[in-house]
């Protein structure tokens, strides 16, 4: 069954029909994705919804708006938003010497006289990178990763070059735990998820297993699944397990390893939840009633804080992105600025010039953004399965698939 059939499907039921389940579908690749999910919406609520696939090619089970997938590196972006209620509430500063806060020295070594903060390891300017592994199991503190020389970029110091590394986010969540004595899991839920009314997690230990049981699986092109498999049910164990296979989360420590919790790219949202935090952000940190954060929090999220000059940083995430592509030209607090006027960058995946603000993400052959256009005060959020990494777009760095579902429109 083709994916414009199976959309069929509801407007058959609605007649007074009663079709066949859909059968499931080949595992082989159909050339098309397993699942795309768009949600367009305005400051006041959805203005439409395209869902075609399924969330599970086994069962068939076909994909909606409202299932929660790993939105990958979105995370950022909800982290930072996090970070800012801490801010607000006296229980963090951005530009103060993280070290004061973890308990232990966090410096480059070979720039150890130049503070690290929070407003660096937000904006990627940390000199932190990835080539020592930014995964581990829960129980390894985040404290012995950063003494590998390969963590640390060893022809920049802090503050001076933009190196997309998704370590700096396990480092955020670190000081987030510390600073509040609580997992960055439970913290997370109580300052951002929980107040927005929302069915998410980080990871899967928050969430109830109702809804991790509607889990979108995450398949590569050829429709292996490679993440979220979780035969509706919820995971045995949330996070990488312990070094000794054990999962008792009841023995972590805040402060050890906010890594556990995949803060740079472990949120299950649905597309749905994203267009809520979307029109948060259009609203000025304000939602159906809702206000989690000041106007101001908002604006300093969103300020370009590196803006690429051709010799200043990294286009790219080194995990995922064409070297070539010029993916990232500008960035702020977890947060990416789109479409920046200059012949060297490629990141207008929308191709109409126009200023957008959000974050992407990639992982397990998933790609997904959630983008925001504050001029005319709307929204996309979207996520593609099984997506088509070998091709990237003809108007920018972003995927053929990403540039031929922003162009779609609603029928």
């Amino acid at each position: 069954m083709t994916m414009r059939a199976l959309a069929c499907l509801a407007a058959l039921v609605f007649a007074g029909c009663t079709p066949a389940a859909p059968s499931a579908p080949s595992s082989a690749s159909s050339g098309e994705p397993a699942a795309r999910v768009k949600v367009t919406f305005s400051q006041s609520g959805i203005t439409s919804v395209l869902a075609e696939g399924f969330a599970d090619l086994e069962t068939a089970r076909p994909v909606t708006e409202d299932d929660p997938v790993r939105v990958a590196s979105i995370s950022k972006l909800v982290t930072a938003i996090g970070v800012m209620r801490m801010v607000e509430a006296g229980q963090l500063n951005l530009d103060q010497d993280v070290s004061e806060v973890l308990g232990w020295r966090l410096r480059h070594p070979g720039f150890p006289d130049t503070p690290i903060t929070l407003r660096l390891l937000l904006s990627h300017r940390s000199g932190v990178t990835d080539a020592a592994g930014y995964g581990s199991p829960f129980d390894v503190a985040i404290r012995d990763r950063m003494s590998n020389p390969g963590a640390w970029d060893p022809d920049h110091g802090p503050g001076v070059y933009f190196r997309y590394a998704n370590l700096n986010y396990p480092l955020v969540a670190t000081i987030m735990e510390t600073a509040a004595g609580e997992r960055f899991d439970q913290l997370m839920d109580r300052l951002v998820l929980r107040p927005l009314r929302l069915e998410a997690c980080f990871n899967w230990a928050m969430c109830p297993e109702p809804v991790a049981a509607r889990a979108v699986v995450l398949y590569n092109e050829r429709r292996e699944p490679l993440a979220d498999n979780n035969k509706n049910a919820k995971p045995d164990c949330p996070v990488t397990p312990a070094e000794d296979g054990g999962c008792d989360l009841s023995t972590l420590t805040p402060g050890q390893n906010g890594g556990a919790f995949a803060p740079q790219g472990g949120l299950r949202i649905s597309a749905r939840g994203l267009s809520i935090i979307g029109r948060m952000i259009l609203n000025g940190g304000e939602v159906d009633g809702i206000r989690l954060l000041s106007p101001a929090s908002i604006d300093m999220l969103f300020t370009p804080v590196w803006t690429y000059d051709g010799r200043n940083g990294e286009t790219y995430d080194a995990d995922t992105a064409d070297p070539g592509g010029a993916l990232f030209c500008r960035y702020g607090l977890g947060t990416q600025i789109l479409a920046t006027p200059s012949s060297l960058c490629r990141d207008d995946p929308f191709g109409d010039r126009r200023e957008r603000i959000g974050h992407p993400g990639e992982a397990y052959g998933l790609v997904s953004g959630l983008w925001l256009d504050r001029a005319s005060g709307t929204g996309v959020a979207y996520f593609i399965t099984g997506a088509d990494l070998k091709r990237y777009g003809k108007n920018s760095a972003f995927y053929a698939d990403e540039e031929t579902l922003l162009a779609e429109t609603p029928e």
